[in-house]
């Protein structure tokens, strides 16, 4: 790949993410889960399994897309720095790598309200409540690897910011939305300022994923940096 094509085949799987997890969560997932009712939710889930199942789906590919789109900045960005531009993909790989297995406990309490006879070991109110569970650890996993991942965001946002190939202020809005995500290394603080993340968050990968696919990099400027480098 030229410079160009690599910025805008990363940009291009960056969206695909966002794609992804929106699908997955807001539109699958969030509409199926009652806020505090475990009944509620395990009916929603065993009235229509398939599509709960979909949500797993979408999140194995937001999550693939994620893979590729570190390793893809990465290969990009190293001209900057190449010890910041590793930390970045390595902190991108473990958020990802933990994110996937949070998904495991997605899919799970399909399996509890399934009713195969092994479950009859618990009672009709414990089952609902089971499902939750694995709900919540999954949520919880998620918001772990939300760490890592604004920790990626962020050594990506100061490669930008200090590359001479792309604009900086995409850099800067990359380190604020990366340090917010780490706030989630207290969960309480993260879940208390999530919506505002969620939009700044938005907003950068938008801007810079807009950027990448129709002005690539200044390809001049990237070669005259990787020459130095």
């Amino acid at each position: 790949m030229t410079p160009k094509t690599l910025a805008r085949t990363a940009g291009a799987l960056s969206l695909l993410v966002l794609f992804g997890g929106i699908v997955g969560q807001a539109l699958i997932a969030d509409g199926m889960v009652v806020r505090g009712d475990a009944a509620q939710t395990a009916t929603h889930i065993a009235a229509q399994p398939k599509l709960w199942a979909l949500g797993l789906t979408f999140f194995m590919f937001e999550m693939a897309a994620q893979v590729a789109e570190v390793t893809l900045f990465y290969l990009l960005l190293r001209p900057v720095n190449r010890t910041a531009a590793l930390l970045a993909l390595t902190f991108g790989l473990v958020g990802a790598t933990i994110k996937t297995a949070a998904r495991g406990f997605y899919y799970a309490p399909l399996f509890v309200v399934g009713g195969a006879d092994y479950l009859k070991v618990f009672s009709e109110g414990q089952l609902p409540a089971l499902a939750y569970l694995f709900i919540r650890i999954n949520n919880n996993i998620a918001g772990i690897a939300l760490v890592f991942l604004g920790l990626s965001t962020f050594f990506k946002g100061y490669l930008i910011a200090n590359s001479t190939f792309l604009p900086r202020f995409l850099g800067w809005i990359a380190m604020v939305s990366g340090l917010g995500w780490a706030t989630y290394a207290y969960p309480a603080l993260g879940s208390a300022i999530f919506y505002p993340l969620v939009l700044v968050a938005i907003l950068g990968l938008l801007l810079t994923s807009g950027w990448l696919l129709m002005k690539g990099v200044d390809e001049e400027r990237w070669r005259e940096q990787n020459a130095k480098a």
